[in-house]
């Protein structure tokens, strides 16, 4: 990641204040880091006590919080208890292999997957304005293809894409940017039974433009790119960092 921040002033975010929902591990954990590294004030959230411990102690450039991110109530006091907020993220994500056609865990999915986004976008509103922030949401290549195991991620994805995009308009007459960056398959926990089966890994890998799986830092230079005032004109969009895997 040294290498990749380096191609950003390291005082770019100096200032700033930045929200990172599911921020305490994988991808959300890397682009609060990064953000951090450039001189923002990042506070992460999560839902896993241990690995809120866990980074606080080893991580003392990020602000570490509890929240559940399907509770609407705790979503509303949280943010308002914020001192000001310049860039949301809504890193916060699950998925549930071939349990997501049961109806309980179908909606856990999108409480915490696309409800969250929308909830907390909704009630850093207010401090967005005051700052004429910005969002950035966390799609996914299965908001584009399928996957018959995930079904619920699958439409959680997708409506990342189409919420990105209402609120783009939605927000956009108050000068508030709301983007997203759709990831492909990277080395995360989350992927973790498919890269470590080299079946799987391998066979993920030559579909790629670019022959490799991504990392979860590989992501970080399009979070802050997007997050920055050299984006100060694309809202709306969203950014595939997938090695080229949904085009192959």
């Amino acid at each position: 990641m040294n290498e990749m921040l380096g191609q950003f002033r390291s005082d770019a975010f100096d200032g700033k204040n930045i929200l990172v929902s599911g921020g305490t591990s994988g991808i959300g954990l890397e682009i609060a880091r990064g953000l951090a590294r450039l001189g923002a004030s990042v506070t992460v959230t999560g839902s896993s006590e241990a690995k809120l411990a866990a980074l606080r102690s080893s991580d003392e450039t990020l602000s570490c919080e509890r929240l559940d991110v399907t509770d609407e109530n705790a979503i509303q006091s949280f943010v308002a208890g914020l001192p000001g907020l310049d860039v949301l993220i809504n890193a916060a994500g699950i998925s549930r292999p071939n349990q997501e056609y049961q109806d309980e865990v179908f909606m856990q999915v999108m409480n915490t997957n696309l409800i969250s986004a929308m909830r907390l976008s909704t009630a850093a509103l207010p401090l967005l304005e005051k700052t004429t922030g910005s969002i950035l949401n966390v799609a996914s290549m299965l908001s584009y293809l399928a996957d018959a195991t995930v079904p619920a991620y699958c439409a959680s994805k997708s409506g990342i894409l189409g919420l990105t995009r209402a609120l783009a308009h939605r927000y956009g007459a108050k000068g508030i940017r709301v983007n997203a960056i759709a990831p492909g398959y990277h080395r995360t926990a989350m992927t973790k039974e498919l890269w470590d089966n080299p079946k799987y890994a391998d066979r993920i890998a030559s579909r790629t433009a670019l022959k490799r799986w991504g990392e979860a830092d590989d992501l970080v230079g399009a979070a802050v790119f997007l997050s920055s005032s050299a984006a100060a004109y694309i809202t709306g969009a969203c950014l595939a960092v997938d090695g080229g895997y949904v085009v192959g």
